[in-house]
């Protein structure tokens, strides 16, 4: 019983923790614009601008006019509710 108990609470501590984490999206195509704190990606006309940090993982030799994939999530920072 105290087994059973204990798989339990770590597949609901599993789910929880996965329930909990940001959908993840990527998309590929040229970067048009570059600095330390954003990247904006260029696919067809849509245009992608993301914030990054010293934190960002970049693998190769990131510079405007080339050609990547990126990987985000999309967090709200404010909410307005209206009536």
């Amino acid at each position: 019983m105290r087994t059973f108990a204990t798989a339990a609470l770590l597949t609901l501590a599993a789910t929880t923790a996965l329930a909990a984490a940001p959908k993840t999206y990527q998309v590929t195509g040229e970067v048009t614009e570059l600095s330390d704190s954003k990247i904006v990606v260029t696919k067809g006309k849509e245009k992608f601008e993301m914030d990054r940090s010293p934190a960002t993982k970049v693998t190769g030799d990131l510079k405007k006019g080339g050609k990547v994939t990126v990987w985000y999530s999309m967090t709200a920072q404010e909410i307005e509710v209206k009536k």
